[in-house]
């Protein structure tokens, strides 16, 4: 069920939040050793808010939507008196001793922690060997989650939580909402406050919700975004109710299909034809559907490269790596090394050729109201694949075109959303990127919600049972 089921039933007593949070916990211990969605799990903790929710309920102090509701975290989100490891071994004894600002604002709203999730080594997409276990794709176990917010995305997609938070500096929410079939969305830069997240991409980390509708991300978004006086860089803009958003109603409004980032010789042909088919279903729906092609954007990965992980190498140099460079899985030492030699004058290009993007996008929505993209140009690939070392050409092509529709977006800080579009022939999921001006949450999300209801690709679930029964009996 979605958080707006759940929220109705719990409002009405129909459920009670301790039977919600028994039944994902006895999920949790039936499925999660396969499919490594948790790092930590706080039963205790979570049956005791449970507790608590259902008693405030009943004495009417119901306090909205998220009231009752169980959720998960990437584990690179501070939680007090729980340790937040980033899926590290470095940090495997870390307990901060305070509570991120997404946290507080949803516990202020009722919402259940019911614990933390895998997650790629420090947020990057680099990790080959998982300290806290391989995240495995609930659709196809031998198939990739994505990263970094792998865990989010399968816990969600899994039935393991109504709701994932996760962090997204190129594509880690958007990424795991395609591999797995679920709605993620990565707000505007500044729109929900990054205090106590261990984020090291200064210019482009953002929070977000990963969820199974739409309307379940509208209502997530709505609690945790806002101004905070501990991010400087947060927005003072006001923060709109974006469930009300959600009219149905997108005639007249204007796409734009990004030619460059959408058809190229290597998107794959189910890719090619669930993104034709989406087109007309928004049209259908009434919204006015245009080509454009934006040629800066293609060089989105190498300045979001060359730039962020350099703002993440430059903290984790003075930090660990000099001292604990054998703890780091080999993958993401290797990244960081890398991101360590990168001179300064090559930075600063970086930087100029990142306004060079976001301007590029930014002058597109004059003719637009959203721009759309495949999430990925190819459904998730196996895991051995994900795994290739960048050994020549081609495969730095292969890892660059990983990245293609989702880096213009965060160079660019603008909101995007990954929606399923749909599976492929051999039923891997599919998914479409909408993206919107920035701080236009609403626009985004009406219209995916207007798509998502035209369609019926959300109301699809993995099988575990058989999913992860084929994994056991291939002695995996």
């Amino acid at each position: 069920m979605s958080i707006a089921d759940q929220a109705r039933l719990v409002q009405a007593r129909k459920i009670s939040p301790v039977d919600l949070v028994q039944g994902y916990l006895d999920r949790i211990e039936r499925w999660d050793a396969s499919l490594r969605a948790y790092i930590t799990v706080c039963a205790e903790h979570a049956l005791e808010q449970a507790a608590r929710a259902e008693r405030e309920i009943a004495a009417g102090e119901y306090r909205g939507a998220l009231h009752g509701i169980p959720y998960g975290v990437k584990d690179q989100i501070c939680t007090a008196g729980l340790k937040t490891t980033c899926g590290s071994k470095i940090l495997d004894d870390y307990v901060p001793d305070h509570d991120a600002t997404v946290i507080r604002k949803l516990d202020d709203a009722g919402a259940i922690l019911l614990g933390k999730h895998n997650l790629h080594e420090f947020g990057k997409g680099s990790t080959k060997v998982f300290a806290y276990g391989q995240p495995r794709n609930p659709w196809d176990l031998d198939r990739s989650p994505s990263s970094s917010s792998s865990g989010s995305g399968v816990a969600v997609a899994a039935g393991l939580c109504s709701a994932g938070i996760g962090a997204d500096m190129g594509g880690s929410i958007r990424g795991p909402a395609e591999a797995n079939s679920i709605v993620g969305l990565r707000p505007t830069f500044g729109r929900v406050s990054r205090f106590g997240t261990l984020a090291y991409g200064w210019n482009a980390d953002t929070i977000g919700p990963l969820t199974r509708t739409v309307e379940d991300c509208a209502i997530v978004l709505r609690a945790i975004a806002g101004e905070d006086r501990n991010d400087p860089l947060t927005s003072r803009r006001r923060v709109a109710d974006y469930r009300t958003a959600l009219s149905g109603e997108i005639r007249g409004i204007r796409a734009a299909v990004v030619t460059n980032l959408t058809w190229l010789p290597e998107t794959h042909p189910d890719i090619s034809s669930a993104i034709e088919e989406a087109l007309r279903v928004l049209a259908d729906c009434g919204v006015v559907v245009e080509q454009v092609t934006l040629p800066l954007s293609e060089h989105a990965t190498a300045f979001q490269s060359v730039t962020s992980d350099v703002d993440t190498a430059s903290v984790l140099l003075r930090k660990w790596l000099k001292t604990r460079w054998h703890d780091f899985d080999t993958g993401t030492r290797t990244r960081f090394a890398a991101s360590c030699l990168i001179p300064a004058v090559v930075y600063d290009r970086g930087m100029r050729g990142r306004a060079l993007v976001r301007q590029e996008i930014l002058n597109a929505f004059e003719r637009c109201d959203v721009l759309i993209t495949p999430t990925s140009l190819n459904p998730p690939p196996r895991l051995d694949e994900e795994r290739d070392r960048i050994s020549g050409g081609h495969s730095a092509r292969r890892d660059v075109l990983r990245r293609l529709t989702s880096f213009p977006f965060s160079v660019a800080n603008t909101p995007a959303i990954a929606i399923p579009m749909g599976f492929s022939s051999t039923g891997l999921p599919l998914s479409m990127q909408i993206a919107g001006r920035p701080f236009d949450e609403e626009t985004v999300l009406r219209v995916a919600h207007a798509y998502e209801r035209a369609t019926h690709w959300h109301e699809r679930h993995p099988d575990l049972g058989s999913t992860v029964g084929r994994f056991q009996r291939a002695g995996a």
